[in-house]
């Protein structure tokens, strides 16, 4: 099975197994070191949900959704589960994910692993703040529930711990009544990023959701220029879930990257005009608001067969004024276009993942086309500009990380390791926490 990540980067057959049968090797004590990792929906843009020197693990047919309280919120599921049904199920009692990535094609077992964060980080923290229970099986064939109260150790390295400590195979979590699945957006243009640092801290206070869309082409006098979109649930009482397929797809791969400076221009100036015309309050449907990409099913094909890179990195408050300026103007003398630049406030809510990747200050995401050696360049430079700032980098966003770069990202990531299965492994972790540790 070819079994690809979205950035689709290292494209080569891959060996698998059924949740049945992994979870019968791990009772029986049959696995190897390293041999096995989890693998969701394939929506991780990097390695982490690849173990090319073992076996991963199909999750998805592990997928019900085993109880719910009405009343509470409170769901328990398995964990190949993917978002956009616990959202169809939730929808119709007045419940919604309390936090959600930009896209609800995602495992929860995944959101969990990677400790996924949304647009309301600044009152909600990462998905891992409402986790209440897991239950996890480890090579020892034991399966245990983890909680705060009950192998917290493991709870907390388990969040965000990107698959390393086992097999999620259930969890209950807390979702968040809400008035309306509709959401009641705003747009404000700012002309610069300092414009947007002047507002970012108000729109957090006075709304659910807050992001920005940069466009990360602008020169000159416009540079930084972009929208500042706001949200929060309309009170019209629509729970409509519509969780039918993508109407538009990409229907083949393209032999080129579609993505190219010149039609990236193009599309910057027609969005930051036309979103833009569309400022004040107005009513939008969930889906347009949170998953914009889901309504174009295999999107990511338009980068061509080389595939993307995606690069997130959150820079301490202080210290983001300066260097979200300069990672934007390295992009732009690279030669590099963003289809994807988007920039966020965290705040400061902690998660209770050992290996979180939010902190409170600004995240800033680029994507860019794969074209070799000059973007593996910029890459590393986004490094250095992150962490000289005392930021990190994404390690699920990642697919070349050094080891040295996520070392200086998560500086606690040896108990990660002390926490680990030893029968799970990945990509990422052998070129990052095992080289650190040999």
């Amino acid at each position: 099975m070819t079994l690809e990540s979205f950035g689709r980067i290292e494209r080569r057959p891959r060996q698998a197994v059924s949740f049945i049968e992994a979870e019968r090797m791990l009772r029986s004590g049959e696995v190897a070191a390293g041999a096995l990792l989890g693998f969701g929906n394939g929506r991780s843009y990097g390695d982490s949900c690849h173990n090319d020197g073992g076996t991963l693990i199909g999750m998805r047919p592990a997928g019900r959704i085993l109880g719910f309280d009405g009343e509470s919120g409170i769901l328990e599921a398995e964990a190949g589960v993917l978002l956009a049904d616990i959202i169809a199920f939730a929808a119709p009692h007045g419940f919604f994910l309390p936090v959600t990535p930009g896209t609800r094609f995602v495992t929860l077992g995944g959101a969990i692993a990677n400790d996924v964060h949304g647009k309301n980080h600044h009152r909600r923290g990462t998905f891992g703040c409402h986790v209440d229970r897991l239950t996890l099986l480890r090579s020892d064939g034991v399966l245990r529930n983890c909680s705060p109260g009950e192998n917290p150790a493991l709870f907390a390295a388990t969040i965000g711990g990107m698959g390393l400590t086992g097999l999620i195979v259930t969890a209950r979590i807390r979702l968040m009544r809400v008035t309306s699945l509709d959401i009641e957006e705003r747009v404000t243009p700012f002309a610069d990023l300092d414009e947007f640092f002047a507002l970012a801290e108000k729109a957090d206070e006075e709304n659910e959701y807050a992001v920005a869309w940069i466009d990360q082409l602008a020169g000159g006098r416009h540079a930084g220029r972009g929208l500042l979109i706001t949200g929060n649930h309309a009170a019209n009482g629509n729970f409509n879930a519509d969780n039918r397929s993508a109407r538009l797809r990409v229907p083949f791969e393209l032999p080129f990257s579609a993505v190219s400076r010149p039609s990236l221009k193009l599309f910057n100036s027609a969005y930051h005009y036309l979103k833009g015309k569309n400022a004040g309050p107005h009513l939008t449907g969930y889906a347009s608001f949170f998953y914009p990409l889901d309504g174009v099913r295999d999107w990511n094909r338009l980068y061509g067969p080389a595939g993307l890179y995606q690069h997130q990195s959150v820079i301490p408050e202080p210290q983001a004024r300066a260097a979200i300026p300069d990672m934007l103007e390295a992009t732009r003398r690279a030669g590099q276009a963003s289809f994807l630049t988007v920039l966020k406030r965290f705040g400061p809510v902690a998660s209770p993942g050992l290996l979180s990747f939010p902190r409170a200050g600004y995240t800033l995401t680029l994507d860019f086309p794969n074209r070799g050696a000059k973007t593996l360049t910029l890459l590393c430079e986004l490094d250095r500009l992150t962490v000289n700032a005392g930021g990190r980098v994404n390690p699920y966003k990642d697919q070349r990380m050094s080891a040295e770069t996520f070392a200086a990202s998560f500086p606690e990531w040896r108990k990660l390791e002390e926490m680990r299965d030893p029968a799970f492994s990945s990509n990422f972790w052998q070129r990052t926490g095992l080289v650190l540790a040999a």
